[in-house]
């Protein structure tokens, strides 16, 4: 199986759709952050590993304390996708931190920051 087939993508797909589905719903350690989602999943073409992406909206320490729990439940994650999906071997997963999201909503901030300092310049200038 090729690294981008169809099939590939297919299992991307549903892994991380049944990552998010265990880690949201069954997992109940409390150091993983409430607001973690699971961003992408990357299966290696001979199904024996699994990278995800994981993205927690908090702070470094939530972030650092939810992959310590993540990693703990490393078999009961592991045990749990076996269950629900059925693949020949279930790969080894391996959680990522994965900053992307807090980027964007960082840039969006500030963006929206320098836009209203911007008009308020505007608005400045027309009174004078």
């Amino acid at each position: 199986m090729r690294k981008n087939s169809v099939k590939n993508i297919r299992i991307n797909s549903e892994v991380q759709k049944e990552l998010s589905r265990i880690i949201s719903r069954e997992i109940k350690d409390p150091r993983i952050h409430p607001m973690t989602s699971v961003v992408s999943a990357q299966v290696a073409p001979d199904l024996k590993t699994c990278k995800a992406y994981i993205s927690v909206l908090g702070t470094p320490e939530e972030q650092a304390d939810t992959l310590d729990g993540l990693q703990s439940a490393h078999g009961y994650i592991k045990r749990a996708l076996a269950k629900s999906i059925n693949l020949r071997n279930t790969p080894d997963i391996r959680f990522i931190m994965d900053q992307s999201i807090e980027y964007g909503v960082n840039m969006s901030k500030k963006i929206d920051e320098i836009n209203a300092d911007l008009h308020r310049r505007e608005s400045e200038e027309t009174r004078q």
